[in-house]
């Protein structure tokens, strides 16, 4: 559920943030985008590397244990 509200605080924050370029022509406003895209890019490869490790990986432990 955090996950989940994260990624939708973040695509607000690309929402906002990209009409406020186009609003303004002001190109902090879509630097700032691209930089939340990534980091919520970086996130989800995080946390998608952590449930295949869970998955797989720790599952893979137990059952050679």
């Amino acid at each position: 559920m955090l996950i989940r509200l994260a990624f939708l605080i973040s695509a607000l924050l690309v929402v906002i943030s990209y009409g406020a370029f186009l609003f303004t022509r002001d190109a902090r406003y879509a630097r700032f985008a691209w930089q939340v895209v990534r980091f919520i890019g970086f996130v989800g490869l995080v946390f998608g590397a952590l449930y295949l490790f869970e998955r797989y990986g720790l599952i893979a432990w137990r059952v050679m244990v």
